[in-house]
Order: C-alpha cells, then sequence, then structure tokens
C-alpha cells in the first residue's frame, strides 16, 4: 500500500469549538504489558448522541456545507491539522464498520515532524465505541485506538486513547529507544491536544449535518 502523499493544507477561516486541554481529563501511563496509554476523557458532548457517532465514522468522505460554503467534512471536523481520509477498504455490502479500512493524513499541531499517514483497520464500529488499528506503512501494528461512547440526559461521555507498541518483554525492552526515535511524550501529548480540538468540534457541525443527510436519504 502507497501513502498517501499530501503536505499541510491552508488552515479553514471557520468558526470552531475549539476546546483547551484542561477542558477534559487526560494523561499518559505505562502498561503493565509494556505499552504506552495516552488518554482522555471528555467533558460531556452536548448534543451529541452515539448514534450520530458512528453514523460519521461511517461517513467521513466527501463535503459539507458549512457556514454558507462547501468544504471537505475532514478538514472541517480539525480545520487545522487535517489532511485527507478515505476509506482504504470497505465491507463487501460497501458499508463500513468492523473490516474496513481508513487512510488517514494529518499533522499534529500542524507540525511536519508529527505527521500521521497510516492505514487503520476498524475492529468495532457501535454505539458503544470505536476501535481501529493503525499500520505503520500499511504493515506494521504498532498502535490502537479505543473509543467509547456513553449516552447521558445532556449528550454523550466520550472517552478514547491512543495504545502504542505491542505487548510484551520485547516492547518493554525497547521502549526508551522507541519513544526517543518514534514517539516521544511531547509526541503523545500532541495527539492528546489534537484530539480534544476534534472531538470538541462534533458540537459545532455534527447535529446539523447528521438532520440534513438522514432526512435526505428519507425522502
Amino acid at each position: 500500500m502507497k501513502k498517501v502523499k499530501l503536505g499541510l493544507l491552508p488552515k479553514l477561516e471557520i468558526s470552531w469549538n475549539r476546546k483547551s486541554v484542561d477542558s477534559a481529563e487526560s494523561g499518559r501511563d505505562v502498561l503493565p504489558d509494556g505499552r504506552i496509554k495516552y488518554w482522555i476523557r471528555h467533558e460531556t458532548l452536548k448534543g451529541i448522541h452515539p448514534k450520530m457517532l458512528v453514523w460519521w465514522f461511517q461517513h467521513l468522505e466527501g463535503d459539507i456545507e458549512y457556514e454558507g460554503s462547501v468544504y471537505n467534512r475532514y478538514h472541517v471536523w480539525h480545520p487545522e491539522d487535517h489532511v485527507h481520509l478515505s476509506y482504504e477498504k470497505r465491507k463487501p455490502d460497501g458499508s463500513v464498520g468492523p473490516g474496513a479500512e481508513l487512510r488517514i493524513v494529518e499533522y499534529l499541531g500542524r507540525q511536519k515532524s508529527y505527521l500521521v499517514n497510516v492505514v487503520s483497520s476498524i475492529e468495532k464500529l457501535d454505539e458503544e465505541g470505536f476501535i481501529h488499528n493503525p499500520r505503520l506503512d500499511g504493515i506494521l501494528p504498532i498502535a490502537r485506538m479505543e473509543y467509547s461512547f456513553k449516552e447521558t440526559e445532556n449528550g454523550t461521555r466520550y472517552e478514547n486513547c491512543l495504545l502504542v507498541g505491542w505487548k510484551g518483554f520485547s516492547f518493554k525492552l525497547l521502549r526508551p529507544f522507541f519513544e526517543f526515535l518514534f514517539f516521544d511524550k511531547k509526541h503523545g501529548f500532541a495527539w492528546i491536544k489534537h484530539n480534544i480540538e476534534e472531538v470538541g468540534q462534533f458540537e459545532r457541525f455534527l447535529p446539523d449535518l447528521y438532520r440534513k443527510e438522514n432526512e435526505n436519504l428519507r425522502r
């Protein structure tokens, strides 16, 4: 699988719900199995329901109308860092769910050294959460993304984490070198900041988009 070679896009000059890092609980842990866990407990997403989130992750491609103009929907999700998202592979019936694959290109914090350019296989996607497994160069499974959704009175309690590395003694031994060469703490906390910003943006655009597109389907 070849990488999509795309550079930084110009920032979208749109309004967005750019939440600060301290709006959520977050941190870094080293797990007993050797992996590194960066985790976030976001504040409640008001007006967002788990069914909307499932629908969103199944419909990440394409454009949307936002504030009177048409933009790529993935770019609207994070107006500064996002570059490209497509479905590298869909399920046999053309839908998106376990067995499908995402192609993701983004620059965390617009830093060229924090380029994400991966293929990620979807393991789980339902109203309880979303799990996908990024592979370096489309081959090496070095990370795992786990999201959980919980319906509340006001919206959704959204938690997610990035698990870096692999289970076992070899990664425990290599972890200091791996972090130094590929994914240090600054890189991990750049992911936390990026994720808090994109998740907060759901409140700005997703309810309206979900309503419009699902009304069109019912016609």
